[in-house]
C-alpha cells in the first residue's frame, strides 16, 4: 500500500520560516543598494566651500628692552624704543624670540689657562683691518654670556690670538704647534672637550693666519665652532657648523652715511690692490670707464684727506671684490657709508646669512659676471636703488662694534649665530 504524505500546509506552499528568511534577505539587499547609491552620490557632488578667515596683520617690530631690563650690571649699553626689520630678515618673528632666548640663556665659559701676555686672552689691539677679532675678545668679557662656572655654560671659547702671534713675528709653524699644545693642555685639564669631542668649543679669528694656524689641528676643523672672517665654503667652511665674522675697519673714519640718495651721483666705485684674479679683470675692464669709478690701486692720501672714505659718500654701489681671501672690509666699510654693496667674491658664505637677507641691502653676483657689471648696475631702476638704500641704514647697526657691546651690534649677531649653534649631545 502506498502511503502518501499531505502537506501538512495547503496549496502546498513553503513554510512561514523561509517566507520570513526570503523577506529579511530582500531588506538587506534593498538596503545594501540604497546605501551604495547614497554614498555614491555624495562623492559625485562637489565639497563645500572652505570658510576663508582674512589673518590679521601684526606688523613685525622687535621691540628694545628699557633702560631697567637691559642693563643687569653686564657692560651691555640700554637701548630704547622700537624698530620694524621686516624687510631685512629672512624670518623676522623667529630672530626676535630666538634673540630674546638667548638674552635670558645663553652662557659661555671661557678657558682662564695662558699667559696673556704672549698668545692668550688678548689680541694685540682692537684697530684696523683685524678690529673684530679684539673686539670679541674685549666683549665677550664685558657682557652678560660670560659665566664662570663652566658647569652652567652652552659653549666653552678657547681665547687664543693668532693676530697677536703674528705681531711678535711667530711663524705659521710654529703658530701650529702653540695652538695645538694649548688645546692639548685643555683637554687634559678639564673634562670638557672629552663630553662632546670639542662640539661646543669655539674659536674666533680674524686674519688668515689664524685660520692656518687652527687648521694644523683636525680635531679642532672637524668638531669645533670656527668663528672666521675668510668664510670660504670650498676650503673648509662649514655653514651650519661654523660662523662667519665681519671683518669690521674700525674705528670709521668717518660718520655713517644713509638717507642722502640725492647726493649720490656716481654709478659704482672700487679702488685697491690688485691681489686676486677677480679684481685684475675688474680693473683690467673697467679701469677706463667713464660711469665706474675704479681705480688700479689705493687712493693716495697725498690727493687729499679722506679721499677714498669721502668717495662712499657720493656712490650708489660699491664693488666689493674677494682679495687674497673671499672676504673684504670694504663690505662693511660699503654698509657704514650708506653705499650698496656688490659682492664680488664666489663661494662667500656672507655674515649672518641665514639671518639677514642680503638681497634686500645689496646686489650678489657671480664673479663672472664682471664683465656685465656696469648694464646690470643701470639695469637697478632707482626705485629699486632706494629701497636698498633705506635697508641697509636699517643694518648698520649689525656691523658696528662697540665697548660695552650693545643690543644688536656685531657682537650680540655673532653671539646669536654661537647661539643657534650650541645644541649639542653631551657624553
Amino acid at each position: 500500500m502506498t502511503i502518501v504524505k499531505q502537506s501538512l500546509f495547503p496549496g502546498g506552499g513553503s513554510s512561514p520560516l523561509c517566507s520570513l528568511k526570503t523577506s529579511l534577505l530582500t531588506v538587506a539587499v534593498l538596503t545594501f543598494v540604497s546605501l551604495f547609491y547614497l554614498s555614491l552620490n555624495s562623492l559625485r557632488t562637489s565639497p563645500p566651500s572652505p570658510v576663508v578667515v582674512t589673518p590679521i596683520h601684526v606688523p613685525q617690530t622687535f621691540a628694545k628692552e628699557d633702560k631697567t631690563d637691559n642693563n643687569d650690571d653686564d657692560g651691555t649699553a640700554p637701548t630704547t624704543g622700537e624698530e620694524n626689520y621686516s624687510d631685512v630678515y629672512h624670518s623676522p618673528e623667529s630672530f626676535r624670540l630666538n634673540y630674546a632666548e638667548m638674552e635670558k640663556r645663553f652662557k659661555v665659559y671661557i678657558y682662564p689657562d695662558g699667559d696673556p701676555n704672549t698668545f692668550y686672552q688678548t689680541p694685540r689691539k682692537v684697530t684696523g683691518k683685524y678690529a673684530s677679532e679684539g673686539y670679541f675678545f674685549q666683549n665677550i668679557r664685558e657682557s652678560r654670556f660670560r659665566t664662570l662656572d663652566p658647569e652652567e655654560a652652552d659653549l666653552f671659547f678657547i681665547p687664543v690670538s693668532c693676530h697677536k702671534m703674528r705681531g711678535k713675528g711667530t711663524s705659521y709653524e710654529n703658530m701650529t704647534v702653540i695652538v695645538q699644545d694649548y688645546v692639548d693642555g685643555l683637554i687634559a685639564k678639564y673634562p670638557y672637550w672629552n663630553r662632546t669631542l670639542g662640539a661646543d668649543h669655539f674659536f674666533v679669528t680674524c686674519h688668515d693666519v689664524g685660520v692656518r694656524a687652527f687648521e694644523g689641528s683636525r680635531l679642532l676643523i672637524k668638531n669645533t665652532i670656527r668663528v672666521v672672517c675668510s668664510p670660504s665654503y670650498n676650503v673648509g667652511f662649514i655653514p651650519h657648523k661654523d660662523v662667519a665674522l665681519p671683518q669690521v675697519l674700525q674705528p670709521f673714519a668717518l660718520p655713517a652715511g644713509g638717507n642722502d640718495v640725492e647726493n649720490r651721483t656716481t654709478l659704482g666705485f672700487w679702488a685697491g690692490h690688485r691681489n686676486s684674479k677677480i679684481r685684475v679683470i675688474l680693473a683690467r675692464v673697467w679701469e677706463n670707464d667713464t660711469e665706474l669709478d675704479i681705480s688700479n690701486n689705493r687712493i693716495n692720501r697725498a690727493t687729499g684727506h679722506l679721499v677714498y672714505q669721502k668717495r662712499f659718500y657720493r656712490t650708489k654701489f660699491c664693488i666689493c671684490p674677494g682679495g687674497s681671501q673671499v672676504n673684504s672690509a670694504r663690505i662693511t666699510d660699503s654698509i657704514h657709508y650708506g653705499c650698496i654693496p656688490v659682492i664680488l667674491s664666489d663661494y662667500y658664505d656672507l655674515p649672518f646669512n641665514d639671518i639677514l637677507d642680503w638681497r634686500k641691502f645689496a646686489v650678489v653676483l657671480r664673479e663672472r659676471d664682471v664683465y656685465n657689471l656696469k648694464q646690470i648696475l643701470k639695469n637697478i631702476p632707482q626705485s629699486e636703488f632706494v629701497t636698498l638704500h633705506n635697508n641697509l641704514v636699517k643694518v648698520q647697526k649689525h656691523f658696528q662694534w662697540n665697548t660695552p657691546p650693545v643690543k644688536f651690534d656685531a657682537f650680540h649677531m655673532i653671539m646669536y649665530e654661537l647661539w643657534l649653534r650650541h645644541h649639542v649631545i653631551k657624553y
